[in-house]
């Protein structure tokens, strides 16, 4: 019953009483002396900091095929053809062992033999294991990565140009073959360079370098991690940026713009400019069009582009 102390457990024995008797056992003393000086933004856990320098750390760690950095191995008997066709650089030709050959064949090793590249035979398992069981038919050309220009260089080259300041700027253009076609355009209407971004477009590979028909060996393309930051490193060194909008405030054949220093952005074909993109843009330009077509792949509608503002350029002089 309540009060009975003689109960069978009721009593409390020495030293069963909750918490710290005698001394907290050193535990203030380390509390007061804290867990150092903080540590940099990019150590800290969870910090923004922390998770850019975290992604830069594995992008580096990713293999090179991944980065677009390793050799390419173009296969196909007119895709390697094409590509020599084009003067692409090459460091070997494969050609399968007992190939049956014909009219392409012979061109390919003729134009390889004439520029040294190495021409090796090589048995059609080993082709099937270096093509990842690609359908090869038993040749193969393998291209070097290839070099990309600095950001720096490529805004120098065209500010000190004799002709006003040229470029051309891709937004989530993931088809190599429009990269190929754009180079080739920009070239062709005098611009001074290209630039990509790193994520989500393609880069520079074999079948962009031979749609480009050779230009890709005459004009710089810059690849950029962020192409917010280089379109707005352009407008400080003094270009205006033009992006390419269905729904652009000024029509292409109003562009007064045309003659002056430019940087003409193309968008994807379903998304077309990005958000950000978009609004770094000074102006937003659209295509007139006739019919029921709604848009032009990247590679037409930079074409187009730069074709108009080579002719303003052209009648201005």
């Amino acid at each position: 019953m309540a009060g009975n102390s003689q109960r069978r457990g009721a009593r409390r024995t020495t030293g069963s009483k909750k918490g710290a008797v005698v001394g907290s056992g050193g535990q203030r003393r380390r509390g007061l002396e804290g867990r150092g000086p903080t540590p940099p933004a990019d150590q800290r856990k969870g910090h923004p900091a922390a998770r850019r320098a975290a992604a830069a750390k594995n992008a580096a760690r990713k293999p090179a095929r991944a980065r677009g950095e390793s050799p390419e191995l173009l296969v196909g008997r007119n895709p390697v053809v094409e590509a020599l066709r084009a003067q692409i650089p090459t460091t070997a030709l494969y050609v399968a062992v007992g190939l049956e050959p014909d009219d392409r064949v012979a061109e390919a090793v003729q134009r390889a033999a004439d520029r040294g590249v190495p021409v090796l035979e090589v048995g059609r398992s080993e082709l099937d294991r270096m093509t990842g069981g690609v359908l090869h038919q038993g040749i193969g050309l393998q291209v070097p990565p290839y070099r990309y220009a600095a950001l720096e260089d490529v805004l120098a080259r065209a500010i000190e140009a004799p002709s006003a300041a040229l470029l051309v700027a891709l937004d989530g253009v993931t088809d190599p073959r429009n990269l190929g076609a754009v180079v080739r355009s920009a070239a062709a209407f005098g611009a001074q360079g290209v630039i990509v971004p790193e994520r989500r477009s393609t880069p520079m590979t074999a079948t962009a370098w031979r749609t480009s028909a050779g230009a890709a060996a005459r004009l710089p393309v810059a690849r950029v991690t962020n192409l917010v930051r280089a379109l707005r490193s352009a407008k400080q060194a003094g270009l205006f940026v033009v992006g390419l909008d269905a729904d652009g405030e000024v029509a292409l054949d109003d562009l007064e713009a045309a003659v002056d220093p430019l940087v003409v952005v193309v968008g994807s074909e379903g998304r077309g400019l990005s958000r950000l993109v978009g609004e770094t843009c000074d102006l937003r330009v659209s295509i007139p069009m006739t019919g029921d077509t709604e848009s032009l792949n990247a590679g037409v509608a930079a074409a187009v582009t730069l074709a108009e503002i080579a002719r303003r350029r052209r009648i201005s002089r």
